[in-house]
């Protein structure tokens, strides 16, 4: 079967084996409560929602592969998703290619998603797999920016810092996730682009320095990163909302 008429079948990795040393001490950020449930188990609910997608990945911290199978399995997912935990590396880029590695055979596409968005709308989820599925490399779900944003010449935290220019605010878009691939896309990336310190934030990226499009669909203002504690207060408003409209 040639490439073209192969049948697509799309995974989700959630890399989830970080620290997140924003929201202060306690349990790893991706284990946080929120509506008295785990961040984690709203993203992979999240990814497992939507239709397109088959298998859900979870990296989890190198030590704690087994404390996660527990965690998931103590709460309700869609049975029609597989679920597979797997542990992760040091860093995050390390944590997506174990992820990526644990692939079947027969996935072609793939979304990489972060365990701290746990509120992601199915929509937005689809949106991306339907742009992977009609030939992009790369995708990703973005908002225009609220406020407009200088460059700086960085110096000491807390200390004025020079401003060296303005870029135009119409041009530029707050990337979310998940980010959609093309499977065999974004394993070259990851093979071919050695990334320094803590690796790739961004997998986008690393297709973009390739050579290949990357495509912006819209984002959803509901995707935003849990890192700081006020945004654990917005999320936990959030969930409520949707409770309340028994909106999911």
């Amino acid at each position: 079967m040639s490439d073209e008429t192969r049948p697509h079948r799309t995974a989700a990795v959630i890399p989830a084996a970080g620290r997140g040393v924003r929201l202060g001490p306690g349990a790893p950020k991706a284990l946080r409560a929120l509506g008295g449930t785990p961040m984690l188990v709203h993203a992979v609910r999240a990814m497992a929602r939507s239709r397109a997608i088959s298998l859900v990945v979870v990296v989890a911290p190198s030590d704690g592969a087994d404390a996660v199978r527990l965690l998931l399995s103590e709460h309700a997912l869609p049975e029609r998703t597989e679920i597979l935990v797997v542990p992760g590396g040091e860093t995050r880029q390390e944590s997506v290619r174990a992820g990526l590695s644990a692939l079947p055979a027969d996935i072609t596409s793939v979304l990489i998603h972060d365990a701290a968005r746990p509120l992601v709308p199915v929509d937005t989820v689809d949106s991306v797999v339907e742009a992977v599925h009609q030939g992009a490399a790369a995708v990703v779900p973005a908002l225009p920016l609220a406020d407009t944003v200088k460059e700086v010449e960085p110096g000491k935290p807390g200390e004025p810092e020079p401003v060296v220019a303005t870029p135009e605010r119409a041009r530029l878009r707050a990337v979310q996730t998940p980010q959609g691939f093309d499977l065999a896309t974004l394993l070259r990336a990851h093979d071919e682009i050695a990334v320094a310190g803590e690796g790739a934030t961004d997998d986008a990226g690393m297709v973009e320095r390739l050579g290949f499009t990357v495509l912006a669909v819209p984002g959803h203002e509901e995707a935003f990163k849990v890192t700081r504690p006020l945004d654990l207060v917005l999320a936990e408003a959030v969930l409520a909302r949707r409770r309340a409209t028994d909106v999911y």
